[in-house]
């Protein structure tokens, strides 16, 4: 059981299915906002597009409204691939492995063109103690990593192909600081890591001694 929002490994892994099983119906109708309800009301949502360019959408609104609304519009056909997920009850955390592919073929190889590189999701879970999910499991945080010079790669041969929907291609421009979500780190609405680890309170190793003393010395 967890030590800290008392969920047991039974429960995460039944809320874990549940969140399986609504990805396969965004992918079938081509629209992630339904995944909103599984997110609390105050859920963080973020990822890394460089070291200055982050996305994080704060509540589920801008969850539904940004992160799995602007964000995935244009990857109809687009499945995303679970290829192993990590459970630690103990700390509610979920971490899932997964594979980009894009559902149009690549008639070199006769495959899908697929993003190469290694992708995922890091989820903290909660069951909900007010409001109207008073006693659901939501997710609390989600952080995500994916191989974005593999990414552009990806996009770029499928635009060389001529196979690319004119919904990929308005997709591609959707980028920069103008748009919703996207923030320089300075600006993030909230913290790069999940706040319960950005506090510290999961910390495994405690900082090493910087090169010279610095770490000492900036105490």
């Amino acid at each position: 059981m967890s030590e800290h929002s008392g969920l047991t490994r039974a429960e995460i892994e039944e809320f874990w299915d549940s969140w399986l099983a609504g990805n396969r119906e965004a992918e079938r109708t081509g629209d992630w906002r339904m995944l909103a309800d599984w997110y609390a009301e105050d859920a963080s949502y973020g990822w890394m597009y460089s070291h200055d360019e982050h996305f994080m959408a704060v509540g589920r609104d801008q969850i539904r409204d940004w992160a799995i609304g602007i964000e995935m519009d244009g990857f109809d056909g687009w499945h995303y691939d679970y290829q192993v997920t990590v459970i630690d009850e103990r700390k509610s955390m979920i971490v899932g492995f997964w594979k980009q592919r894009s559902g149009i073929v690549n008639d070199e190889t006769g495959g899908e063109y697929e993003i190469l590189g290694i992708g995922g999701s890091w989820f903290g879970v909660e069951r909900q103690t007010s409001g109207p999910d008073e006693g659901q499991v939501k997710i609390a945080w989600q952080r995500d990593w994916f191989d974005l010079p593999s990414t552009a790669h990806t996009f770029m041969e499928i635009v060389k192909s001529g196979k690319a929907p004119e919904s990929l291609l308005k997709r591609m421009k959707v980028a920069g600081h103008g748009v919703p979500g996207h923030y320089r780190y300075k600006d993030l609405t909230s913290s790069l890591w999940p706040p319960p680890v950005e506090r510290g309170d999961y910390i495994t190793q405690a900082p090493g001694q910087a090169p010279g003393g610095a770490a000492e010395e900036a105490r």
